[in-house]
């Protein structure tokens, strides 16, 4: 009875998930091998996988989440030492406010570096009031290393949570008896927090590659010219050429990275809280 039960209570949101997530896939999946000659066939998936502008974009969200990655996992790890381990005053308010600011919608974030960095942004203005130039220096934004900078700023703080929730189970005695012994901090850090940090960087750099590869807001508002990703090609293909096919390959092949990298995170994840 308790099983008829069970089933009975998992029927409403299987039938949910089935309608407003498998079912909208599909239809995704379904139309990639539906090619604008009609029938069903391999077609699209040839002409976009054999496309230079598929490579490129994907070759640009590669690098780009690779890159940013590696960027969120340095600045993360650097920051979360700071707040766990340098006493100051507000550490505390810094460590909470990080979790709020994992709420922040990306493109928030993209646009608040416009306003700082962007053409007519505030360093760009206080660079022409002292040098008397007609124009700023800080062009960056529009470029890739634009993009990777605003990856950086926003997914960094999705680093730095497991850090700190690790860092706030170290043994302190550890770190007091090392110091005891003369071990200078380089060396604590080497020795002794690196590597019980190192399963929340796998967590945390895992979630942050997963989330990379789909940004589109960043991509979007920094509106960089010749930064192409796979989320971008997917919009681009759909909205603006109408080739709706196209559009559903780039969209499966970039589920299935994403659902890969996923399965990866959660092996990782489960491994870091053992």
């Amino acid at each position: 009875m308790r099983s008829k039960a069970a089933y009975l209570w998992a029927l409403p949101p299987v039938a949910l998930l089935a309608l407003f997530f498998l079912y909208p896939l599909a239809l995704v999946v379904q139309q990639s091998f539906q090619p604008d000659t009609g029938g069903t066939s391999l077609e699209p998936y040839a002409d976009v996988l054999a496309s230079t502008a598929f490579r490129e974009a994907l070759w640009t969200t590669v690098w780009l989440a690779l890159a940013a990655t590696a960027g969120c996992l340095l600045l993360g790890f650097v920051l979360a030492l700071v707040i766990a381990f340098v006493p100051f005053p507000g550490a505390r308010a810094v460590a909470r406010f990080v979790d709020v600011f994992l709420s922040f919608p990306s493109f928030l974030i993209t646009l608040a570096l416009l306003f700082v960095y962007g053409t007519v942004g505030m360093a760009n203005g206080v660079w022409t009031d002292v040098t008397g130039a007609a124009e700023g220096p800080f062009r960056f934004l529009t470029t890739p290393w634009g993009v990777l900078l605003a990856e950086i700023t926003y997914f960094t703080p999705f680093v730095m949570r497991p850090l700190l929730a690790a860092f706030s189970q170290l043994d302190t005695a550890q770190l007091e008896a090392a110091g005891s012994l003369g071990a200078r901090a380089p060396r604590v850090v080497r020795r002794i927090i690196l590597p019980e940090a190192l399963p929340a960087l796998a967590a945390g750099g895992s979630l942050v590659l997963v989330l990379c590869l789909n940004e589109f807001g960043i991509v979007l508002f920094t509106g960089a010219k010749g930064v192409t990703t796979l989320p971008t090609l997917v919009y681009g293909k759909a909205i603006l050429e109408s080739d709706y096919p196209g559009a559903c390959v780039v969209a499966v092949v970039n589920v299935l990275i994403s659902v890969g990298l996923y399965g990866l995170y959660r092996v990782v994840s489960r491994r870091a809280r053992a």
